[in-house]
């Protein structure tokens, strides 16, 4: 598991599973973001993850973005979760690279 860190706040992760999560809590992180789809081939399906996230004592959000689509509402929805969520967050999709990009998108919505 490669996690990419960010900022202080923020790290992005490729693909996850429930074997992470003990992992990750002891990485210091609160929240877990998915912007995998479940229906990608490869993807573990999130409720899996979500169901070992919080039995870790951790929060978990389902934000589904399709690879080179991510729309006006997926930008809202991470601005959002972001706000709600307690830090530091690790997002995860097949690479980490939406996560990234939506990430960035998010922060620019945000300031602007």
């Amino acid at each position: 598991m490669d996690i990419r860190k960010i900022n202080e706040d923020f790290a992005v992760v490729g693909q996850i599973g429930p074997d992470h999560v003990p992992a990750i809590a002891d990485a210091g992180f609160r929240s877990v973001i998915c912007n995998r789809p479940d229906s990608e081939d490869g993807a573990v399906p999130h409720d899996a993850v979500e169901e070992a996230v919080r039995a870790a004592g951790m929060e978990f959000r389902f934000l589904p973005v399709v690879s080179g689509a991510i729309t006006p509402d997926d930008v809202t929805g991470m601005a959002k979760a972001l706000a709600d969520l307690p830090r530091p967050v690790l997002a995860y999709c097949r690479t980490g690279g939406r996560c990234m990009n939506l990430y960035g998108l998010a922060q620019q919505a945000a300031a602007g």
